[in-house]
């Protein structure tokens, strides 16, 4: 059986992880990787496909970053050569990235069978980039993955036929159950001066957020009154600090005692910082599965939460983006009152093998 795996964004990365080692056991199927290209760089290939043990693509399409018609287009035009001169059972693609939604659109013209995982999820925002890609790779998928039973009744309600979804559980929390015993062996929280649950991690990098002059300064305002109570460990994202020279904005953060900008870290790295914080403030989409299994309060800064199971069993809460919404909620976190949560149903680490079984099971 010959399935491949078309993935380009580095959350992807980490998604087709579970799936590789399973593949990797079987005799009887022949995984093939398709990276695009999308997101590229050495630091990337040293901290995903070798840290997480996946093997190297046999395809690098190479197309690199870009306005997201030319990306589109450049991934649907070298990946349908490949797909036309292999044997393909199944075209896997991973979530929401522009890599996703061409892998799926090609193989759709392709007439081949395609699988998405992490299927039904929703910001409620129909123009947003990443809602886009979703829902055009569902709509061409014929199998389609979902990590609970929220996202199954969105899929529904979009007139996805039953028949063609299964709920299967989170390939992010796949990957964490394996690795978490080097997360926590590696303390990385030491490197920074600070002791373990006794810090705040933050990540900010959505444009609603950073390119956004006066919503930028009062969130930063209130990091700066947070760093008061809780040390605070900033991971500076490329886009984030150049808008924080932009706007004038660095100089008070590098003053501050309570705030500690730090690089960017590994996948192993992040997560250590992430298992040992007291909470995360974030605008990233997809760490709140991660802080939901640790049980580590998170703060996400978006107008919507796709991830709803995080939010309505997980760690997770959303943050308004009225000017005060961070310190309120922040408090609460600070007080001791934010609320237990629970791990999903079928978060335990066994998700690549029922998506293997599926698949298998449909050819």
């Amino acid at each position: 059986m010959n399935i491949v795996s078309v993935v380009g964004a580095r959350p992807s990365f980490v998604k087709v992880a579970p799936l590789a080692w399973h593949f990797e056991k079987s005799r009887d199927v022949n995984h093939t990787i398709i990276h695009t290209g999308q997101h590229y760089d050495e630091e990337l290939y040293s901290s995903f496909f070798k840290t997480l043990g996946i093997p190297s693509p046999r395809f690098d399409l190479g197309v690199g970053s870009g306005n997201h018609g030319r990306m589109t287009g450049d991934i649907m035009r070298e990946l349908e050569n490949i797909l036309k001169g292999i044997e393909v059972d199944w075209v896997v693609v991973y979530g929401a990235s522009n890599s996703s939604m061409a892998g799926a659109l090609t193989a759709a013209k392709l007439g081949l069978n395609i699988a998405h995982i992490e299927s039904g999820l929703r910001t409620g925002m129909k123009k947003h980039p990443e809602e886009i890609n979703r829902r055009v790779a569902e709509t061409v998928s014929d199998l389609l993955f979902a990590t609970g039973t929220i996202s199954r009744e969105n899929l529904v309600r979009d007139g996805i036929p039953e028949s063609n979804i299964v709920v299967v559980g989170n390939l992010m929390v796949d990957a964490l159950i394996r690795f978490l015993p080097v997360i926590k062996e590696r303390q990385t929280y030491k490197q920074f001066d600070v002791e373990c649950k006794n810090y705040i991690l933050v990540t900010m990098h959505q444009p609603y957020n950073v390119d956004d002059k006066k919503r930028f300064s009062y969130l930063i305002d209130e990091l700066l009154e947070i760093s008061e109570t809780l040390p605070i460990l900033f991971s500076l994202h490329p886009r984030t600090s150049h808008r924080l020279s932009e706007f004038n904005l660095l100089e008070r953060l590098l003053k501050s005692d309570g705030v500690r900008l730090i690089a960017p870290q590994d996948y192993l790295d992040f997560l250590s910082l992430v298992e040992c914080a007291k909470g995360l403030i974030t605008d990233s989409g997809g760490i709140a599965d991660e802080t939901t299994y640790l049980g580590i309060p998170c703060l996400t800064l978006r107008p919507s939460v796709e991830r709803a199971i995080t939010v309505t069993i997980g760690t997770n809460e959303q943050v308004d983006t009225r000017p005060g919404a961070l310190l309120e909620m922040t408090n609460i976190l600070l007080e001791g009152k934010w609320k237990e949560g629970k791990i999903p149903e079928l978060w335990d680490g066994k998700t690549a093998s029922r998506i293997a079984n599926a698949l298998i099971g449909m050819v």
